[in-house]
């Protein structure tokens, strides 16, 4: 189980590594000066080329590449005593960081990782990107939590109801529900619901994610706000949870210790839920923490549409604008967490199923 472990780390290692590697080149290739967007095109050259030196595109591209490594690493090598060395240690980006050991005037730290500063405000994309996330993890868990219980249901009902209407609306339902892109059912629903029905459904502030007080403040998460987002986002999921449901309970009702559990008396609801569905919801459980992670990198449109402040909603700002440090540190989160997710569910596996390890 230790060597199963260590390979999907190890597996998970080279992803990361793959993905920063592709995305600091796309990003670098890029038209653009980066100096010209932060101090406006009027600026003089001295100034340009001080601002250059502190992003490091002074340098090859080689070694730009060897900084943005380091300053992503937890664990890292820094210069101490020349201060135009690239790699100096300066600790107005890094904070304190914990020196290990020292070789000569190199040293050797443990910091937390430093996704550079936006370009616009000259924030850490790190503040940024922890005030978001967390409101897009939210919107992604609700809306998991939303297709998930419906998609079992719907998909085990429908298979239990085999070729009648119900089973055939919702197969059309479920097609729909693929075949439509995100931005597009984001602004039908925000049109529908927010718009012609605000009188019934009380929704007519869904662009708001806080509630304002007599002088404009924000006071509160107004968690109505949410129904609409978590609905949307969840269509896509919900559609391929019900197919992946009715499949898969349809092939488990035709197995052998089903037959020999009805020859014995028990009841249809017994054996449904005592026998059939613990095992048709192992490819759906699958698909369920493969989505989560999807519906977070996927939220940029949901969340611009119904203004909720989350990371996908920054994302779009910052191509607006050009702001590439935030474009680049939102994409390197969102594949950890796709990488952390996938190797959690394929130790887990290895922990449920001894073959998973085999393979």
């Amino acid at each position: 189980m230790i060597k199963f472990v260590i390979k999907k780390l190890l597996y998970g290692f080279l992803v990361l590594f793959g993905v920063i590697t592709v995305v600091f080149v796309l990003f670098n290739v890029l038209p653009g000066d980066p100096a010209l967007m932060m101090v406006g095109q009027r600026t003089d050259k001295a100034s340009i080329e001080a601002i250059n030196k502190d992003l490091g595109r002074d340098q090859p591209l080689f070694r730009q590449y060897l900084m943005y490594l380091n300053d992503l690493s937890f664990v890292s090598v820094h210069e101490t005593e020349n201060t135009d060395h690239y790699l100096y240690l300066d600790k107005r980006k890094y904070g304190e960081p914990v020196e290990l050991f020292n070789v000569g005037s190199k040293t050797v730290v443990l910091k937390a990782p430093y996704f550079r500063r936006s370009y616009q405000n000259r924030r850490p994309v790190s503040e940024i990107i922890a005030e978001t996330l967390p409101e897009t993890v939210v919107l992604a868990f609700a809306a998991m939590l939303f297709a998930s219980f419906f998609g079992i249901v719907l998909g085990i009902v429908s298979a239990i109801r085999k070729n009648t209407f119900f089973d055939r609306f919702v197969f059309v339902f479920a097609s729909l529900g693929m075949a439509g892109p995100s931005f597009f059912l984001a602004l039908i629903i925000a049109w529908i619901f927010g718009f012609l029905l605000r009188d019934y459904t009380g929704l007519n502030n869904v662009g708001s994610l806080y509630t304002m007080d007599d002088f404009g403040t924000e006071e509160h998460l107004e968690l109505r706000n949410l129904i609409l987002p978590a609905i949307t986002l969840g269509i896509r999921p919900l559609a391929l949870i019900i197919q992946l449901t009715r499949s898969s309970m349809l092939d488990v009702l035709t197995q052998d210790y089903i037959r020999t559990a009805r020859a014995k008396g028990l009841s249809y609801y017994m054996v449904i839920s005592k026998h059939a569905l613990k095992n048709a919801l192992n490819p759906v459980v699958t698909s369920i923490s493969g989505w989560f992670a999807g519906l977070m990198a996927g939220a940029a449109f949901v969340e611009t549409v119904f203004n909720w402040k989350g990371i996908g909603y920054e994302v779009v700002h910052a191509l607006q604008s050009y702001d590439l440090p935030v474009v680049m540190g939102s994409t390197l989160i969102f594949s950890t967490c796709f990488v952390i997710i996938n190797i959690l569910v394929d130790i887990t596996y290895g922990i449920l199923d001894p073959r998973v390890r085999l393979a």
